[in-house]
């Protein structure tokens, strides 16, 4: 590809939103490099000469970041500082015509499904043979898996099937050879991912094939953790409970978002289930695996939403006591359902919605935290920080979960796993001696 510097090009990719979107951009960088094209992660060297901004599209707030960035990158350009800004992801799927016109100066916008026109920028010649083989850009020790792409469900508030397609499952033996590949190289915790989990298979095996997967992927020897994010509770197969029962390197963990406990609210977002499906489908699953970590997500100022809906999800979370919480606040998306309906909670009062919420959990929190004080767990140390190292329990997933602050006097490897006696516990956090 010819370009103004004199050096070899070198890539960097910025990744914007969601850990599917990490994914993308790992695998990109591994066909980058497999043509010979130097490539980075969000590399702070500033040596290179090219951008791909991989973007996010799913609310507001994100979009938001996404065209800061790009303009960001664009300003360099425009200083001489790079040759070529090329922009991909959920933004540019679903508003490219409007960005080409907003921000011409970008040399090319690319679909969320385009990568290899993208190649073809390069004068790269997308390589089928690596299907499971990425630059990862998180530690080696840990790594996320995309099972399926795209979602076939309708919530009324998620613009992502505009931007990600329908579901298209990934074959078993694809999987399977890609987590085998992962752990030669040093991964000793997978992140299963999908925009749903639970709908794994309909698609290619004509039926939900999820728990089929889990035992297969915990037959990978030196597979340690496999990790369930984004699960739907409409129709949830307690088979995949069953299977996390059964192998021990199944994470006693799952990633359900609920969205809301209200009936009203739970029908206008069109989650085909209600409050008392919920509450007996964690009934079901705790009743199997008590010492499950459960996550949810939640959304607060959807359009109609009322104090009696924001008092009924605050009973529901005293009820249910999730172990992990997190929370957005209602984004108005064109081309959703939920965008014929009105807007009517002013943004001050989604916030102080979602705030009073988490005040909330982060009660439960600690109660859950202190009773884990004098309990030894094992312990994934991530990194050594300040002279202290940080891990992970089974119950904690990266970045967005817990972490434990580990005392010992002896080295411990990055990547290893530890015993930990807790002796402290913090809101969200806990600390501990190595056994």
């Amino acid at each position: 590809m010819k370009s103004k510097s004199i050096k070899k090009d070198k890539v960097n990719i910025i990744t914007l939103g969601c850990s599917k979107n990490m994914v993308d951009s790992e695998v990109l960088s591994g066909q980058l490099l497999a043509n010979d094209i130097e490539t980075v992660h969000e590399s702070l060297k500033k040596d290179h000469n090219i951008v791909i901004v991989n973007t996010c599209g799913f609310i507001e707030k994100a979009k938001e970041e996404s065209i800061s960035t790009i303009l960001e990158q664009v300003e360099l350009k425009k200083r001489g500082k790079l040759d070529k800004v090329y922009v991909t992801g959920c933004l540019s799927e679903r508003y490219k015509a409007n960005l080409e016109e907003e921000i011409p100066e970008v040399d090319a916008y690319f679909g969320t499904m385009e990568l290899p026109r993208i190649l073809k920028q390069f004068e790269a010649d997308y390589k089928g043979e690596l299907v499971g083989e990425r630059l990862l850009s998180t530690p080696n020790h840990y790594a996320y898996m995309k099972i399926s792409e795209g979602c076939n469900r309708t919530c009324s508030f998620c613009a992502i099937p505009l931007m990600r397609g329908g579901h298209v499952s990934r074959p078993i033996e694809s999987l399977v050879d890609e987590a085998k590949k992962l752990v030669q190289r040093g991964v000793k915790e997978v992140m299963l991912i999908a925009q749903e989990l639970t709908y794994y298979g309909l698609d290619i095996y004509k039926k939900r094939e999820l728990p089929k997967l889990l035992h297969a992927l915990a037959d990978v020897k030196g597979l340690e953790w496999i990790r369930l994010h984004y699960a739907y509770p409409s129709k949830f197969p307690l088979e995949i409970i069953d299977a996390m029962k059964e192998r021990e390197n199944i994470c006693n963990y799952l990633d359900m978002p609920l969205q809301h406990a209200s009936d009203k609210m739970l029908k206008a977002m069109k989650r085909q289930i209600t409050r008392h499906e919920m509450e007996d489908l964690i009934g079901d699953i705790r009743h199997r695996i008590p010492e499950i970590c459960l996550r949810t997500t939640l959304i607060t100022g959807f359009p109609g939403e009322t104090r009696d809906d924001v008092e009924e999800l605050k009973g529901f979370l005293e009820n249910i006591q999730f172990d992990r919480v997190g929370i957005f606040t209602y984004s108005h998306e064109e081309q959703t359902s939920a965008h014929d309906l009105e807007d009517n909670v002013p943004a001050e009062e989604k916030e102080a919605r979602a705030q009073e919420i988490m005040e909330l959990q982060q009660d439960i929190s600690l109660d859950k935290n202190q009773k884990k004080i004098g309990k030894t767990f094992k312990v994934m140390i991530d990194k050594r920080e300040a002279g202290r190292y940080i891990g992970r329990t089974e119950f904690d997933s990266v970045e967005v979960d817990n972490e434990v602050i580990v005392n010992s006097n002896k080295k411990l490897p990055v990547g290893e796993f530890a015993e930990v006696k807790i002796t402290k516990a913090f809101d969200y956090d806990l600390e501990g001696e190595v056994v």
